[in-house]
């Protein structure tokens, strides 16, 4: 398949971390004739049709990054924080939300930046205060905001939840604590289609808002083989999820905990913490496994020779910038690659890319854009 080939696949190419446009009718890239878009509507009307991409359409899309809130550690998506009833899983979301709230490291792990809203369902105002402030004295995060009381999912929750996304465009992370207090209680309350349905319909308003939502919840008495069998409820939960953490300690009256982490966009980790005594705060001790890093890509280095601060934007053709990196690989396999790796262009080099189609043939723009500290 060649860059003048029409294809019916609806081609979303977006800027390393610009939000995703919706794929609808309105895609530039969908309407290049009459006759494909009539092609398309008629597909849609019927009800034996696929919409279906192949792994070269794939590789030709730049599609929207989803860099992580904490490296290494939290990525958009939703999770669920699960422990013991009164075993600090509280004070952890507390920590997780006022780091990312406040774009401050958490355990040497870097963070980015973002509003926060916590439902902290089992607790009021008057606890907050006090456990907010033994844990980060007068520093105070304006960009964390909590609420003690919300509606059930399907009963206003996701309304709610929707609003105070509106009212605040940069959030990053939201917290229901606990699960157990905005879900719906039914027939089938506990049954696997159930769960899965509840973790569906929250995974749904994450992924379309590219936020995290970390639901916490409890785990079951019973010790598995494996460490995420523990979570209360059906496998339904854990299966609908973006992944999981799973927050242990040897005996309730310990100060040593150990955090297992599980999840689609991060390898399986065992982080080892013990709880600072003064601040209740957990502070890490040790990791089993040290997080994998992704081997250097001259591709991308080039790039952000080409493109810096004393060089803040590139335009041309995918030919141009062949050229102008002076690398041995055809215009085609250049946008392919850099297509597959915009996330880690922006995230490495700060660098944002667009790869667009117009009357003149494919265009690419790239863009000195760094995080703001």
């Amino acid at each position: 398949m060649t860059e003048e080939k029409e294809t019916t696949v609806l081609n979303t190419s977006v800027g390393a971390d610009a939000g995703q446009p919706n794929q609808n009718l309105c895609d530039d890239s969908l309407a290049d004739s009459l006759e494909e878009y009539n092609r398309y509507f008629r597909q849609l009307n019927d009800p034996s049709y696929l919409p279906t991409v192949s792994m070269r359409e794939l590789y030709e899309t730049a599609y929207e990054s989803k860099p992580p809130l904490i490296d290494g550690l939290l990525f958009p998506g939703t999770y669920l924080l699960v422990g013991a009833p009164k075993l600090g899983k509280s004070f952890l979301v507390a920590q997780l939300a006022y780091h990312v709230s406040t774009g401050t490291p958490l355990w040497n792990y870097p963070v980015r930046k973002g509003t926060v809203l916590y439902l902290a369902l089992e607790d009021d105002n008057q606890r907050l205060q006090s456990r907010l402030y033994q844990m980060f004295d007068m520093e105070i995060a304006d960009q964390l905001y909590f609420a003690t009381r919300a509606r059930q999912l399907g009963k206003g929750l996701d309304e709610q939840l929707e609003r105070f996304v509106r009212e605040h465009p940069d959030t990053r992370l939201n917290i229901i604590d606990t699960l157990q207090k905005v879900r719906e209680i039914g027939g089938e309350a506990y049954s696997y289609a159930s769960d899965y349905d509840i973790i569906t319909r929250l995974k749904s308003f994450a992924d379309c808002r590219g936020l995290c939502l970390i639901l916490v919840h409890h785990t079951r008495k019973q010790k598995a083989d494996d460490v995420f069998d523990m979570i209360s409820g059906t496998n339904g939960l854990l299966g609908a999820a973006d992944g999981a953490f799973l927050l242990q300690k040897p005996k309730r009256t310990a100060n040593e905990a150990t955090l297992d982490i599980s999840g689609r966009d991060q390898q399986d980790q065992r982080l080892h913490l013990f709880r600072n005594e003064e601040k209740l705060c957990w502070e890490l001790e040790r990791c089993e496994t040290e997080l994998w890093k992704a081997p250097p890509e001259a591709l991308l280095d080039a790039v952000a020779g080409l493109v810096n601060i004393e060089r803040p934007e590139w335009t041309g053709s995918p030919t141009e910038l062949v050229e102008a990196l002076a690398v041995d690989m055809k215009a085609n396999a250049l946008t392919m690659k850099l297509n597959v790796n915009t996330g880690r262009l922006y995230r490495e080099h700060g660098v944002r890319y667009w790869n667009s189609r117009t009357h003149d043939g494919r265009k690419i723009v790239l863009r000195y854009e760094p995080e703001s500290a």
